[in-house]
């Protein structure tokens, strides 16, 4: 499922293994942050976008 906030449209992984969010730019997949809840891995995203 996608997902969009100001203008960045993302997907959302959990590594279960790692106990870690992966959030992934929808547009461009080589773009992708991590943080241990959602919110965090949007906020990381936002800041390589």
């Amino acid at each position: 499922m996608t997902y969009k906030t100001r203008n960045i449209d993302y997907r959302v992984a959990l590594d279960t293994k790692k106990n870690i969010f992966m959030v992934y730019d929808a547009n461009d997949h080589n773009k992708v942050a991590y943080g241990v809840t959602i919110e965090q891995a949007i906020q990381q995203l936002k800041l390589t976008a």
